[in-house]
């Protein structure tokens, strides 16, 4: 502690940058991680996918499959609380469909109030501040605001009338019912798994840093959904998204470490979607290949965040696709990358910037244990 203390005035901003550019952290990032539970992680990943597929086919074969994607944006609360207990996942999954709810009213209450395009970006930054709040304050786990964050992204095109946004907020809280069921059915196939695992107890930060992060993640979100948006980019909530996934690592080498593992899952991942469209799938084509993306994701994100990109990447343009109705066009895999690297590289800007002192020695005393 004596030796941390004395190395906090040599931790400054410039040298933490500098540490994080270093090629070992290249070699962190590309390092495999052994899985907590692959037992847990098949039984989650065939939950959310479960949940998903159901939500996108009711919804398909309904008198109303223009509104398919907000089912399946509330059926993604089934991603949360696979290492809770299970009368704590299905409270967990229950508030989590509420904050996906809460994603969807926000943006489509702004535009209805007229806001424009720039302010309907910061309302999305304001979701991703408030959500990592909430995932933090209430211990909601993984894959925490990055969700909430994506439905809200989803939710940004322009809302016609009240009616028109309570249609959508019927159908998102329809596929989080959706996901809650699909988990109380098939939870017990955990308890037994869950029994044998021992989990390090978990600590929830005090209010001040929980709203401290908070704040950050929003500037952050804000910061790359606007640079984004000045660009011309047509979706700049994917910028959002990339810097909110960033920032949620807890300590500066975490952060770096995802950043890198986003963009180069991101880069792999656009391609794979870029070579399933010059097939011309089928609209259940589609479904299927959602659904097995969205699988595999939650299998393997836990060896490795940049192979969990590389699978959630395509499970989010085919969404888009299947949402918006009409041909993607062959640039949105590109605008991806791009708005990717951009939302990643604010994120981790801004996470030195806004270090500690503490957070900048810890990461010095890394290196030199390194």
């Amino acid at each position: 502690m004596e030796e941390e203390k004395q190395s906090l005035p040599q931790a400054s901003k410039t040298r933490a940058a500098l540490q994080l550019l270093h090629h070992r952290q290249l070699r962190e990032s590309l390092a495999l991680a052994p899985q907590m539970s692959l037992r847990i992680a098949l039984i989650a990943g065939l939950q959310a996918s479960l949940a998903v597929l159901v939500a996108l086919v009711s919804t398909l074969m309904s008198p109303w499959p223009e509104l398919v994607g907000f089912p399946a944006l509330g059926a993604l609360a089934a991603l949360f609380g696979r290492f809770a207990p299970l009368a704590r996942r299905r409270r967990i999954v229950a508030v989590c469909a509420m904050l996906l709810l809460f994603a969807v009213l926000l943006p489509g209450m702004a535009s209805l109030l007229g806001a424009s395009e720039w302010g309907l970006v910061l309302v999305l930054a304001l979701v991703a501040g408030a959500s990592t709040v909430a995932v933090s304050r209430w211990d909601l786990g993984g894959p925490g605001a990055v969700i909430i964050v994506f439905a809200a992204g989803a939710a940004l095109h322009p809302v016609g009338s009240w009616q028109e946004l309570a249609v959508r907020l019927a159908a998102t809280a329809a596929g989080g019912l959706i996901g809650w069921l699909v988990c109380w059915l098939t939870d017990g196939l955990r308890a037994k798994e869950l029994r044998q695992l021992r989990f390090p107890a978990t600590r929830i930060p005090p209010p001040s840093h929980q709203w401290i992060a908070g704040a950050r993640i929003a500037a952050g979100a804000a910061v790359a959904a606007l640079l984004a948006w000045a660009a011309g980019a047509a979706h700049p909530a994917w910028a959002a998204i990339g810097a909110t996934a960033v920032m949620q690592g807890g300590h500066l080498h975490v952060t770096m470490n995802r950043a890198l593992q986003r963009m180069a899952g991101t880069v792999l991942g656009a391609c794979l979607v870029w070579l399933i469209l010059a097939q011309h799938p089928p609209l259940w084509g589609i479904v299927l290949a959602i659904v097995a993306f969205q699988f595999l994701t939650e299998v393997i994100i836990g060896f490795n965040y940049a192979l969990g990109q590389i699978t959630v990447t395509p499970m989010a343009l085919l969404m888009t696709l299947l949402a918006s109705q009409s041909a993607l066009l062959g640039s949105m895999p590109v605008e991806r990358v791009l708005d990717t690297v951009l939302g990643a590289a604010v994120g981790i800007a801004l996470a030195v910037l806004f270090s500690s002192a503490d957070d900048r020695a810890y990461l010095a005393a890394l290196r030199r244990r390194a």
